[in-house]
């Protein structure tokens, strides 16, 4: 197996580091693709290793050798785009950031909005929960980049088949920045940092709104919550009770319950529900109460999409939201950083436009014998 790096500093990497790949498939991609290893002034990085490389930094064809090893390692991918929505970004800075740790970056030093534009007039940058460090397991990451103010920035994916099911599952994820692409740069891609795939999913918007985003630990940003309930009795709970059929993803059924009832009385009828089960069959029945938190606000809004995206309103600007489904999450990206699930970031053009790209590995085959 071979760990594919692009950028060194000194003797310790600082670059991407891409896939584990078959050492076969790496040998074959040098040999199609122009390869340049170029060198990082550590004079170029800030004092919190917040952007990794600007902008200027990369001026070589072969940077674009991390990406398209994984788009070519990724059998099966489309070359349909599928589009996923559109975001507002006001501040002028689009953030790609982990949806399940998102509320955490209020808790340190700076706030992510205040790193992420210090990142972007840098040329763009990959930002760690924890300021001052490399990226730590189970830690927030984002990825913040310059994006046009006046218009809304279309968001859209390529996707490759689930080995178990068939379905879609997203291999590139690319967002319109609106900004021309310099001609010195063309056909040069930018790397700005790996990012793992967070198993709550993953949030695109306008980084002084992300600053308020509400996470699994905040609270309704409405007052209301969806009250659920599934399992064996559902149908005994549901003759006792009442609730609705509640749609789920890929036409999962069996959950019931309400939808939008104040936080209150959600919580009652929550109660109700676990005080039948405590006096009556014992087990055998789910309770949840979902507030309506921003990260639970685009979750639903993507229930019924092919790829889980959808698109909600915080703080007045369009952020979209997309989810993975438990059970790929699993198997292609379990463990993320801390089992060195990354993937790459970069800034490319795209008709004359920049664009923001994470390419992600979908699956990888048996590693070779040799």
């Amino acid at each position: 197996m071979c760990q594919l790096w692009l950028f060194q500093e000194g003797h310790r990497s600082v670059g991407v580091r891409c896939l584990e790949l078959p050492s076969w498939w790496v040998r074959l991609a040098l040999l199609n693709l122009p390869f340049e290893r170029r060198g990082a002034s550590t004079s170029q990085c800030t004092p919190d290793c917040s952007h990794r490389l600007a902008a200027g930094d990369v001026r070589c064809r072969g940077a674009g050798l991390i990406t398209e090893v994984v788009r070519r390692f990724n059998w099966g991918v489309s070359d349909t785009y599928v589009d996923l929505g559109a975001v507002t970004v006001p501040s002028g800075v689009l953030v790609l950031a982990m949806a399940g740790r998102i509320d955490s970056w209020r808790e340190t030093a700076r706030p992510l909005s205040e790193r992420a534009l210090a990142a972007a007039a840098l040329g763009g940058g990959h930002l760690y929960e924890f300021e001052g460090s490399e990226p730590l397991p189970w830690s927030g990451e984002a990825i913040a980049v310059r994006a046009a103010v006046g218009r809304p920035l279309r968001v859209r994916a390529l996707t490759s088949p689930s080995p178990i099911d068939r379905r879609p599952m997203i291999s590139l994820l690319e967002a319109d920045l609106g900004i021309p692409w310099p001609q010195e740069q063309a056909g040069c891609p930018v790397v700005l940092g790996d990012m793992p795939v967070d198993r709550c999913g993953v949030v695109l918007g306008d980084a002084r709104a992300l600053d308020g985003f509400t996470g699994r630990d905040g609270e309704a940003t409405d007052g209301l919550a969806d009250v659920t309930y599934w399992g064996r009795h559902g149908e005994a709970a549901q003759a006792e009770f009442g609730g609705e059929p509640i749609p789920q993803h890929r036409g999962a059924g069996g959950v019931l319950g309400w939808r939008d009832v104040p936080l209150a009385e959600a919580e009652r009828i929550a109660e109700r529900l676990r005080a039948w089960l405590r006096d009556g069959p014992g087990k055998g029945l789910m309770v949840a109460v979902n507030k309506h938190t921003d990260l639970y606000r685009l979750k639903r809004a993507g229930l019924n999409h092919a790829l889980l995206a959808g698109v909600v309103e915080v703080d007045g600007c369009q952020v979209l939201g997309i989810g993975w489904d438990a059970a790929e999450h699993s198997m292609y990206h379990r463990g993320e950083r801390a089992q060195g699930q990354v993937y790459p970031a970069t800034l490319e053009s795209r008709d004359g436009e920049g664009v923001l790209r994470w390419t992600i590995s979908s699956f990888s085959p048996e590693p070779d014998k040799a």
